[in-house]
């Protein structure tokens, strides 16, 4: 009988601790030949303005309105909103063509104005403006709505629909499919075992080491031990706080430092501006102060695999039976943590 292998050359099954999910992982797939897709080289560093950039400080948006000639962030209501402050549809049948209205607001934010640059291209003063921002967001917009997304989707293997720093922020009367899972998950976490779910997560990342990509006094980084996708990493908040808001100054400069190293990791990895999509989960505003088992933390999803030009692609048994990975999560930190970016 053969020796039992190990978590790093076997397959096996990793469970979702924030949404109960399953995915399938395949170290050995990770050493067969490649003749996948191959992306056309990264362009060029944009320029510091481009005229035709609906985002760019001076130009005019699809509207036609112009914006401001601002020196920072710059926010505005989404010209083209997924959702809107209307009354909104009737409730729809409950029967086989279920429907339900919603309702809201979408604002873009733009992190800089500098047309050629990146959240990870700013400095930690320009990272700080954007954190302030979104806390501020967050605070905002919470007041009114049930919850508030804040994300980005960087570079047009995303879909960005534009190459200009920024941001976008939905807020809704509803609490959408994931974060109303993590809520459940957090929730039942604290009640069976009287702890936080990602307090208990900090600790044990902390004491395994394999993981951690960055870490601070305030937050710490992680390629979860249930990543998605090949470069996952899981942000958390170590104080015990549920919203952005919560963020003092303290947390809030050691957030822009996090940042900073984290996004430059990325960009070093394979030497271009590093895709992805990110996105803040906080409590949601709808449960008030009934949120002593949530804990604030930002999900960072980039597509890429092997190279800048080779993306890992959600398909066949990823969408008809549950997500499957090749390298390992411990793998993809071992890597991340090796990119010298001082």
């Amino acid at each position: 009988m053969s020796a039992p292998g190990t978590l790093a050359d076997l397959p096996h099954r990793r469970r979702n601790l924030l949404t109960g999910e399953w995915l399938l992982v395949s170290p050995h797939r990770a050493k067969r030949p490649w003749q996948g897709e191959v992306a056309s080289p990264v362009a060029a560093r944009a320029p510091a303005h481009d005229p035709a950039c609906h985002l760019c400080p001076g130009n005019l948006r699809a509207t036609g309105e112009a914006n401001p000639a601002y020196d920072g962030t710059f926010v505005f209501a989404n010209d083209f909103a997924a959702l809107l402050d209307e009354g909104g549809m009737a409730q729809g049948p409950q029967g086989i063509f279920e429907t339900s209205p919603a309702t809201g607001e979408a604002r873009v934010i733009c992190f800089a104005p500098d047309h050629g640059a990146t959240l990870a291209r700013l400095p930690q003063q320009g990272i700080a403006r954007v954190v302030d921002c979104w806390c501020c967001l967050s605070a905002e917009l919470g007041a009114r709505w049930a919850h508030v997304q804040l994300f980005e989707n960087k570079g047009a293997m995303m879909g960005a629909s534009s190459s200009h720093p920024h941001g976008q922020v939905w807020a809704s009367d509803f609490v959408p499919e994931l974060p109303a899972r993590e809520d459940a998950r957090q929730r039942d976490w604290l009640a069976t075992r009287g702890r936080v779910l990602l307090g208990d997560l900090i600790e044990a990342e902390l004491a395994a080491a394999e993981r951690v990509v960055e870490v601070n006094a305030h937050w710490l980084a992680v390629v979860p031990h249930w990543a998605a996708w090949p470069f996952e990493v899981l942000l958390m908040a170590r104080a015990p706080v549920a919203r952005l808001e919560q963020l003092d100054g303290a947390a809030r400069a050691d957030l822009a430092v996090i940042l900073s190293r984290l996004l430059r990791r990325y960009d070093e990895l394979f030497a271009c501006d590093f895709p992805y999509s990110m996105g803040w989960h906080g409590a949601p505003h709808a449960l008030g102060d009934d949120c002593a088992h949530w804990r604030l933390h930002a999900h960072f999803l980039p597509p890429l695999l092997r190279s800048a030009s080779v993306r890992k692609h959600m398909v066949g048994f990823e969408l008809l039976g549950e997500t499957q990975r090749d390298i390992t999560p411990e793998s993809a930190a071992e890597r991340l943590r090796a990119v010298e970016i001082d």
